[in-house]
């Protein structure tokens, strides 16, 4: 039996004395993944995250660890370690050092490279996702380890292209396949959690489709007043084919191509997580004075962010800011699109589909374009064994002092679905820090610490209980 009094002690002295100084470190460096930074080879900034945690693990006194870093050609790195292991099985814990861009809108005193600590939360890009999980991993282990626990192999994959879509990880997976072996039990530290009072295991988790509308109407821009009425606005066009896909009056996706039915299991954790997280599903998220969300319904408001599709308009090109915004009726509109898919919906056939309905008979004959430039399938957990459910649930009781729960994401992590495809046999423990206003990708993203030292010893503690 794992000592918990002792576990704890020795994962927040690791934490206080280790980790968050070197998050602190890490934040510091804008490694941006490859889809932002163009040049990343050249600038060094993931290069330079890599060797941060690569130097960390290698002083680590870790029994039977073997650690490196690995490079195709033209790839991005991956950090990768292996455990030897006390009894059979392997076990595979994921992380990602490449991080989201800076964002506008922090608060005062706060920014993406310049890491503050404030009531307890680490904030800047990237500590929370997921900068901390190559090290709560290696202290998971290190602190079974410290206690005489049998563990089976370990090995670790710590990539740095999960933020443009890890296009990178299909290689190393197969070059590395034959060190990495079968895989019995996935454990992945990239996902939130409702709360931070109990421990949450990500269940499913949606695609996504994302791309450029472009819309053309003239070669050249033209007095508004001479050609209003006469030549149609590219923007009243967008709008209109974007109407074939939304619903703008509920936001609901009408093209049945891009729906599917919810199972029932994933409707009965719905409707227990909107029970557990209630009202702060709702807080969580920066509502101006006066605005209302889409649903007050807590088990409504957990399947449309789980398994319902939606469209974000995230950009747009052609459209001159306000302080230059002359009386022009412009040429032409570009709008990038983001359409979050339900996990179980093929994100390439998806993109074929959205490409057609979005061009096929343009409004009085414009040129109307969709490019797509990213996409990702879902992912939908396959059913969680006995003695994982038991582990999860002894772990969360034990460090939390509540049951587990259980919640998918609406967040899209391309390698889910890859390392589902590459481990079918695997179960998947994917869980995270990204809890209420962590904002991860947005401006004043958090790492929650207290929490993050709990999941760490949550984590060890269902390895611990890995079946012999």
């Amino acid at each position: 039996m794992v000592d918990s009094q002792a576990l704890r002690q020795f994962v927040n002295g690791k934490w206080d004395a280790e980790i968050v100084p070197l998050l602190i470190d890490y934040i510091k460096i804008p490694c941006k993944s490859p889809h932002f930074d163009h040049e990343w080879d050249r600038n060094g900034h993931i290069d330079q995250a890599v060797e941060l945690a690569d130097n960390w693990v290698k002083s680590q006194p870790v029994r039977g660890l073997h650690v490196e870093v690995i490079r195709i050609d033209g790839r991005t790195p991956v950090l990768f370690f292996e455990i030897q292991g006390d009894v059979g099985g392997t076990v595979l814990m994921y992380g990602h050092l490449d991080k989201q861009p800076e964002m506008v809108g922090w608060s005062e005193g706060l920014g993406p490279w310049s890491p503050k600590i404030v009531d307890e939360k680490l904030y800047g890009r990237g500590g929370a996702d997921d900068g901390y999980s190559v090290f709560a991993s290696i202290t998971a282990v290190s602190a079974l380890q410290q206690q005489g626990e049998e563990l089976p192999r370990i090995v670790g994959l710590i990539e740095c292209c999960e933020e443009s879509g890890s296009y990178d990880l299909p290689y190393y997976l197969r070059s590395l396949s034959s060190r990495i072996g079968d895989v019995d039990l996935v454990i992945g530290l990239d996902s939130g959690c409702g709360n931070y009072d109990q421990l949450w295991l990500t269940t499913s988790l949606r695609g996504m489709v994302a791309g450029t509308l472009h819309v053309e109407v003239l070669s050249e821009g033209v007095h508004s007043g001479d050609a209003s009425g006469i030549v149609p606005s590219s923007f009243r066009i967008a709008r209109s084919v974007l109407s074939r896909l939304e619903d703008e009056q509920t936001g609901s996706i009408i093209d049945s191509n891009f729906c599917v039915e919810i199972p029932e299991n994933r409707l009965a954790e719905a409707e227990l997580a909107g029970q557990i997280i209630g009202p702060s599903l709702l807080d969580r998220f920066p509502f101006e004075a006066n605005v209302q969300p889409m649903t007050q319904n807590f088990t409504e408001a957990v399947l449309n962010r789980t398994w319902r599709p939606f469209l974000s308009v995230i950009g747009a090109d052609h459209i001159p800011p306000i302080v230059d915004a002359g009386n022009v009726l412009r040429p032409k509109t570009s709008l990038k699109l983001s359409l979050r898919l339900p996990p179980t919906v093929d994100a390439e056939g998806a993109t074929k589909k959205l490409k057609q309905l979005l061009e096929e008979n343009p409004p009085y004959g414009a040129i109307v374009r969709f490019e797509p430039d990213q996409s990702a399938t879902g992912w939908n957990a396959p059913t969680t064994s006995k003695w994982l459910y038991a582990a999860l649930q002894s772990a969360s009781e034990e460090v939390f002092g509540k049951d587990v729960a259980m919640m998918g994401e609406g967040g899209t992590i391309p390698f889910m679905g890859m390392l589902g495809d590459f481990f079918p046999q695997a179960q998947f423990v994917i869980t995270g820090v990204l809890g209420p206003k962590s904002n991860a990708h947005g401006p004043n993203e958090f790492l929650h610490l207290p929490y993050a030292k709990r999941l760490t010893e949550a984590v060890a503690l269902v390895l611990a209980q890995f079946p012999r």
